[in-house]
């Protein structure tokens, strides 16, 4: 009975009630087992482990996978298959790509990895273009332009638009096979590429539709090219996922990136040697891309092929939720912040500190919910703690700017003005001024009845004639208090507004 418990225990504090979810995918470069909970739609990462056994690197030479590699591989992947037994989690999704399935040994590998009990799937070029595709539109619903998934065998190229795929396809430019155009030097393998590119039926140097929308890099090579360009730019944010650069720009980061040796990248922050050694072939592969291509931004996903796995088998209306709502309401769920509760807040507080010109009413929401969470914690370190999860995190469906606004609402509901310089980086004073508002107005509809559901339905804030005024029902006019005159006062005085309170019989709606 006891051990019983503590097992129970002990996989409620793993997933927190919710692990759900594992993807093992077995790629050219890396094995991989990630773990996720929370909401489907914009997961949590529990668990995430690699072994870096290059099972496809001698593809190229001799067609098959090296027997030391997939001896590496097996080792982590037995490891991989006990913990998902003892871990309790059933849902587990198994896929090989371009290394397995292009070796003359894959099917040999397939049935060791069924002997040690695993499902695997060994999925097309054109499946895994569209899973990749598919992670990309789950992290941007809005995505237009050209995915390009660099793995190590190989790289996908599909075109996305309107939630929809189109001209899926693969070809043998992963990063393990780079090398075999770079025999003639950097300018001869920029050649090569191209023309391998051109050949694979990819040319939108004209000026087509296609032309005019992002490029949006897939990939653990690419991430740690944007790693490079944010640390060059002293860009405020630790996170990869979303970071966009103009063509313009993309090219400067390519020509600079082509142009380095491998050695000299070892040693910078965030980029692990073996990322160091592909980044000048992939910026010369970049290069042949912009070229050929012709978009008009560069936007790094973190979220590609496992994420794709996930979004494809959500129901229509799963994929219609919002990516950074759906995150945030878990998030802060778990929290102790009911998103029911935060709705309210956010519909009370609208008529006096609506989204305007910089925010939209999501983000309102997003920054209602973080800002009610950070309540939570103690307030020695509530601020800080806060700013760092509105501005790190690895939220879906955000820019820059709008994690900036996230910082600025929740530090203003803690009546905390000073921002951190990172946040004055990522968007304008209006902007920040707009969020600075929204977080006063939380604050007094917060602060006016002790987050009571009761205190928001005998009350109402609204602007009439120049005027911040706050109704209370007679049942409720002891709730205005020194503290809630002084939020009241500070609100108005934020919008340029004078105030007064209404005492009436009842609140109509």
């Amino acid at each position: 009975m006891i051990w019983r418990r503590r097992r129970e225990a002990r996989e409620g504090t793993f997933s927190g009630g919710s692990a759900e979810r594992a993807i093992i995918d077995i790629g050219s470069n890396t094995v991989r087992l990630v773990v996720y909970g929370g909401t489907m739609r914009a997961p949590t990462v529990l668990l995430n482990e690699k072994v870096t056994a290059k099972l496809g690197r001698e593809i190229a030479a001799t067609g098959r996978l090296a027997d030391e590699a997939m001896a590496l591989a097996l080792r982590g992947l037995k490891r991989f298959a006990l913990l998902l037994t003892d871990l309790g989690i059933k849902d587990v999704e198994t896929v090989a790509t371009a290394a397995v399935r292009d070796a003359a040994n894959g099917p040999e590998f397939v049935e060791a990895l069924r002997a040690i009990g695993l499902k695997p799937r060994v999925i097309s070029g054109e499946e895994e273009a569209l899973l990749s595709a598919y992670g990309v539109i789950g992290a941007f619903p809005e995505a237009r332009g050209i995915v390009a998934d660099l793995g190590g065998g190989s790289l996908e190229l599909v075109r996305v638009a309107k939630g929809q795929t189109e001209g899926a396809s693969t070809l043998p430019l992963g990063t393990l096979r780079l090398p075999e155009h770079r025999k003639g030097g950097r300018a001869e393998m920029r050649k090569s590429l191209d023309k391998a590119i051109r050949k694979g039926g990819w040319d939108l140097s004209a000026n087509t539709p296609d032309a005019n929308g992002a490029l949006y890099l897939v990939g653990g090579t690419w991430r740690a090219m944007a790693v490079y360009a944010m640390a060059a730019r002293g860009y405020p944010l630790s996170d990869p996922h979303g970071f966009e650069i103009d063509a313009v720009a993309a090219q400067d980061l390519a020509l600079a990136l082509a142009g380095s040796e491998s050695d000299a990248l070892k040693g910078r922050e965030r980029i692990s040697s073996m990322r160091a050694e592909k980044l000048p072939d992939a910026a010369v592969l970049l290069q042949a891309l912009l070229a050929r291509l012709a978009p008009e931004k560069v936007v790094f996903s973190s979220w590609g092929l496992r994420e794709g796995l996930l979004y494809d088998r959500l129901p229509a209306h799963s994929k219609a939720q919002d990516p950074l709502i759906a995150g945030v309401a878990v998030f802060a769920s778990q929290r102790g912040t009911q998103p029911a509760l935060s709705t309210r807040m956010a519909a009370w507080t609208l008529d006096a500190a609506p989204a305007r010109e910089h925010g939209s009413e999501r983000l309102r929401l997003a920054a209602t919910m973080l800002a009610l969470a950070a309540m939570q914690i103690e307030p020695n370190i509530r601020l800080p703690q806060a700013i760092n999860w509105a501005l790190q995190k690895r939220w879906i469906g955000i820019d820059g700017k709008g994690r900036a606004m996230l910082a600025a609402a929740i530090s203003a509901n803690g009546n905390q003005m000073n921002l951190p310089a990172e946040v004055r980086a990522l968007a304008s004073e209006e902007a920040i001024e707009e969020a600075v508002r929204w977080g006063l107005a939380l604050r007094l509809a917060r602060r006016l009845g002790a987050q009571s559901p009761r205190s928001l339905e005998v009350s109402r804030l609204l602007v009439e004639d120049g005027v911040l005024v706050l109704q209370l029902a007679q049942s409720h006019e002891a709730l205005f208090g020194a503290p809630t005159e002084k939020d009241l006062k500070l609100l108005a005085g934020r919008l340029g507004l004078v105030w007064r309170v209404d005492i009436v019989p009842e609140i109509v709606l």
